[in-house]
């Protein structure tokens, strides 16, 4: 697959915000925080997965009402966009990676929206992405984001202690959340760039890492 193409401005995620807000998107759908999330843990997922397979996942149980072809378009090609941009932005600039979260009283960023559409990612290949939780390191990376992404049960059935967290250590967790998650991702990425390293023989790396494809 070709590598990213760098983008030549910041997508305008505004217009998708819109839509995802308006009473045209299913009920059930995702908010920009979560589908930020969601495309982020596609992105830097242990395998590629097809848009066909995951865009029904942002719209939920519903069906978007689109008023015309041309705005699908667009509102896909947002999507899309904001896919490459994260992809190529761990790639090439993995400090610079801005998550996209929702700002509550005071501006304080809320991150468990983005956290819970990072799991739903995971959700589509949970058995490749147990190479990652069973890893010591990169699993202590992931095990932040289930804890403030899934509730207690879940994150207990995912070998995330939940409940053993007292409410001022899950307050702190919130808390450095916004720090915590950007630093996960990153690791995530790397872990997963280099577990694809070692399974491409060493004649075809060319020195360096098999490219991910954007997607189209």
């Amino acid at each position: 697959m070709a590598a990213t193409v760098p983008p030549t401005e910041p997508v305008d995620l505004d217009p998708l915000d819109a839509f995802l807000s308006s009473d045209r998107a299913p009920p059930g759908c995702m908010g920009l925080s979560d589908l930020d999330g969601f495309l982020t843990g596609l992105a830097i997922g242990p395998e590629p997965i097809q848009p066909s397979e995951w865009l029904p996942v942002i719209w939920g149980d519903g069906e978007p009402d689109f008023e015309t072809l041309e705005e699908a378009q667009a509102i896909l090609a947002i999507i899309l966009a904001r896919y490459n941009e994260i992809l190529h932005s761990l790639d090439t600039d993995p400090d610079g990676f801005e998550p996209v979260f929702w700002a509550g009283e005071d501006d304080e960023p809320i991150v468990t929206d983005w956290a819970t559409g990072f799991l739903e990612a995971v959700k589509l290949r949970p058995q490749a992405w147990e190479t990652l939780t069973e890893d010591p390191t990169a699993g202590s990376l992931f095990a932040a984001i289930l804890l403030l992404g899934s509730d207690p049960e879940e994150a207990d059935s995912e070998g995330a202690d939940a409940e053993d967290l007292s409410e001022e250590e899950m307050a702190q967790l919130l808390e450095e959340g916004p720090d915590l998650i950007p630093d996960a991702v990153i690791g995530i990425h790397a872990f997963w760039t280099e577990q694809r390293n070692k399974t491409v023989p060493k004649a075809a790396r060319g020195g360096g890492k098999p490219p991910r494809g954007k997607v189209n």
